[in-house]
């Protein structure tokens, strides 16, 4: 059984999101995180997890939608913290890729979910692109757990996350020719590690350059189980384990 930690499944991406998740769970992935990114995607959420009894979601605002939002995006987010199908605030974070101007309103945006996250005990799902330094000074600032989406960070880097209380999202990255991941991941137990694969993006290889959806999960899977040197089904059952202790709302059934 295989979860799918990370993923956005929103009608401007798939056509047929039934199609998707049918053959994913022919794939074994049987239980979905819908992340949200801004105030149009964190409704399709929610519509999400009250069609699909497989998919949970997570809501949050982007750093890239950081120019856009409002208080009352934010307080969309803290109203619907209480439904029993959204695990996490996120998608979450700081992104510098493309402009470090506005650097300072995205760590105040991080700021505002944060606090939330810490006052109702919720998990958060943190990207971070090109804002190490920031990106982990400011966690340290709140009491709060989750996953780091997409890490593909250093060694270093890793073992300070770690040491924080976060697990490591681990995607079609690691599958990628020039990528140092699995030298990275070959020095941390796969305990500290979930699953995921930013569908629609970072189709792993040797699909890249289709689209992405979450039956690529098992594929992700079968890379993780050779650097571990571990079988299938401990890597599904280990992976499992670490999301069902992280996102305690998650209903499994081991022979689902």
């Amino acid at each position: 059984m295989l979860i799918d930690t990370h993923c956005h499944l929103y009608k401007e991406y798939y056509e047929d999101i039934d199609s998707i998740i049918k053959l994913s769970k022919e794939n074994n992935v049987v239980y979905y995180i819908n992340n949200g990114c801004d105030a149009k995607s964190n409704i399709e959420v929610l519509e999400s997890v009250e069609k699909y009894p497989s998919v949970y979601g997570a809501l949050g605002i982007h750093p890239e939608y950081v120019e856009n939002y409002t208080l009352d995006d934010i307080k969309f987010i803290e109203d619907n913290l209480n439904n029993p199908k959204i695990v996490a605030i996120g998608e979450i974070g700081l992104d510098y890729h493309y402009s470090k101007e506005n650097k300072e309103e995205q760590i105040k945006l991080l700021e505002l979910q944060l606090k939330l996250a810490e006052k109702y005990g919720v998990p958060v799902i943190i990207h971070s692109r090109e804002a190490t330094e920031d990106t982990i000074n400011t966690l340290k600032k709140y009491k709060v757990r989750g996953v780091i989406h997409s890490f593909s960070g250093s060694l270093e880097t890793a073992k300070i996350y770690i040491k924080m209380g976060y697990l490591l999202g681990i995607n079609g990255v690691v599958t990628f020719k020039n990528c140092n991941l699995k030298d990275v991941l070959k020095e941390i137990p796969i305990e500290n590690i979930v699953l995921e694969t930013d569908s629609p993006y970072l189709t792993p290889v040797p699909f890249r350059g289709k689209q992405n959806n979450s039956s690529h999960i098992l594929d992700i899977a079968k890379f993780i189980s050779e650097i571990y040197d571990l079988t299938l089904d401990d890597v599904s059952r280990i992976t499992t384990d670490n999301v069902l202790k992280l996102y305690t709302k998650i209903n499994c059934v081991r022979n689902f």
